[in-house]
């Protein structure tokens, strides 16, 4: 864990690491390490993660930030200036949070450890409760549940010196021209080649596992990590899926993959989709989360998986980056005169349609409506706290953001910006406490940015770009198999019938009135009424 004080007298503590006048600590684990030792002009490989950062410093100055990639949340001490250097990854796959105590700086990996810290002003920030109560997840990047701690966006690095901090962005996510190839074999073949690299580089020496599913972005994953491996024998999934609770076709299409692959694949029911217990658990979260009511199982499931690999690959990626934005991408090759680049995706495209028509498959079902905008914010909040907080203007920019401005591709790029990946990724860094340490090749910055640069006619409709990488290494009906949403909400169901128990922090009536708050929770206002619950208890 990082743990570091930066004192009344500008000396920090808890930095283990050092080369020269400086030295660092935290989560560090980076990409394509061979490339930046050679950049570096150094030759020995064992050099850590830690000391590389130390060098690349010493070489780029504060512009060595933009020559890493990977996952890592550090702070650095640069003596020559007395400060502390922050910086956290490009995606936010590791935490970083720092908060001012009187005259000393405390930055920390963990905000369980840093709220726990002497002196520190623990009045909550109204605005994250608002968010929180509205959507289960703040809609600011910088926001904690405390209003004295500030967690440091992704893609950014902030400079702490006595006299204050400076915060500033390093990356943001760009997508050029499309890459061109020749066909979907040049295309497959670079996908496979981008992807092995992100998994050899995340893999530990023994056992990885594979977070699996049966659909395609996590049977690309085992395939891709057998082949990167070189060995069967050190790849092992789990699948989770509902037995009762709701119909379920994933065991069949994974056990489909699992088995022509020859790895071995472990099954987990998840029909328990909520703890009547959950209160009495006595499991204490950094901040309030609507999975606190399904932790318990959550906690013992991530245990389990780590007794049989310590790390773990999340197949989180592709739906994003392939969005078919085919309006987007044919109106852009109109707009700028790419006539034979449009005519060659008409044809493509086309002829996709075609093959579709012919093989006669069956209809996906069709997806639940999107809830969208609720009409109105839950009965239960106070007025005056929605108006305090701007909640209905943070809840409506948050459903309906300006778009992305990228000519051709704006609805991809500009989802991995959204409060919903912290929210994903945050919950997924926890299990770290169980051991349990997730990783995500498709988040390799190269392999994301390959997913982002494919034309998005004919390559992104219903991902042909990983089917043709795939065709040959994973069963046919894998390949072939429609996306088949799940047919309910397994939350709902599981508490179907049951009323959920009483409030017990006084505090909530600063928000909400209790009197207009349902016991029995009903579809359409779950999550919000979940999320009150939550509160409550984490308050309590």
């Amino acid at each position: 864990m990082l743990a570091v004080v930066f004192d009344a007298d500008g000396r920090p503590t808890g930095l283990d690491k050092s080369l020269d006048a400086c030295r660092i600590a935290g989560s560090i684990r980076l990409d394509a390490r061979e490339d930046l030792l050679a950049a570096l002009g150094l030759a020995d490989k064992s050099i850590g993660d830690a000391m590389l950062c130390l060098h690349a410093w010493r070489r780029w100055g504060d512009g060595f930030v933009e020559r890493l990639a990977g996952d890592f949340a550090f702070a650095l001490w640069d003596e020559s200036r007395q400060r502390l250097l922050l910086v956290r990854d490009q995606l936010g796959i590791r935490s970083l949070f720092y908060a001012r105590i009187g005259t000393a700086w405390v930055v920390s990996d963990s905000l369980e450890w840093l709220a726990a810290q002497p002196g520190l002003d623990k009045r909550l920030d109204e605005t994250w409760i608002g968010d929180f109560l509205a959507s289960g997840h703040s809609f600011d990047a910088w926001r904690t549940v405390y209003a004295a701690v500030k967690r440091l966006p992704p893609g950014h690095c902030a400079t702490l010196r006595r006299d204050g901090e400076a915060v500033r962005r390093y990356w943001q996510l760009t997508v050029g021209e499309p890459l061109f190839m020749r066909d979907g074999e040049a295309y497959g073949e670079r996908l496979r080649e981008l992807t092995r690299a992100a998994i050899r580089d995340r893999a530990p020496a023994g056992r990885v596992g594979i977070s699996m599913s049966g659909g395609l972005d996590s049977t690309t994953l085992a395939a891709l990590s057998v082949e990167a491996l070189g060995d069967a024998a050190r790849v092992t999934a789990r699948c989770a899926h509902f037995e009762t609770l709701m119909a379920d076709d994933e065991p069949r299409f994974a056990r489909l993959a699992a088995q022509a692959l020859g790895i071995a694949l472990v099954f987990d029911k998840a029909d328990a989709a909520y703890d009547p217990q959950w209160r009495e658990r006595g499991i204490r979260t950094a901040e309030p989360k609507l999975a606190i009511v399904n932790a318990h199982r959550e906690r013992t499931l991530a245990r389990s998986m780590a007794a049989a690999a310590g790390v773990w690959l999340f197949g989180e990626g592709p739906d994003n980056a392939l969005a078919f934005e085919r309006e987007a991408y044919l109106g852009w090759l109109l707009r700028t005169g790419r006539w034979s680049r449009l005519a060659s995706a008409l044809w493509r495209y086309a002829g996709l349609k075609l093959g579709e028509r012919e093989q006669r498959q069956p209809p996906s079902p069709a997806r639940p409506a999107s809830s969208g905008l609720p009409a109105e914010l839950p009965a239960w909040l106070r007025p005056d706290f929605v108006e305090r907080t701007g909640l209905r203007e943070r809840l409506h920019s948050f459903y309906f953001p300006p778009p992305h401005d990228h000519p051709w591709h704006p609805r991809a790029i500009g989802s991995f910006g959204t409060p919903v990946w912290q929210s994903l990724l945050g919950n997924l860094e926890a299990d770290l406490v169980q051991g349990l340490d997730w990783r995500h090749p498709y988040l390799d910055l190269r392999v994301l940015q390959f997913l982002l640069s494919v034309p998005p006619v004919p390559w992104a409709r219903r991902k042909l770009v990983l089917r043709e990488a795939m065709r040959g290494r994973l069963p046919a009906e894998v390949l072939e198999r429609r996306k088949t949403p799940l047919s309910g909400n397994a939350l709902h169901r599981a508490l179907s019938g049951d009323d959920l128990p009483p409030l017990e922090s006084s505090s909530l009536a600063l928000w909400i009135d209790p009197a207009r708050l349902p016991r029995r929770p009903q579809a359409a206002d779950l999550d919000p009424l979940i999320a009150v619950h939550a509160l409550d208890h984490w308050l309590s």
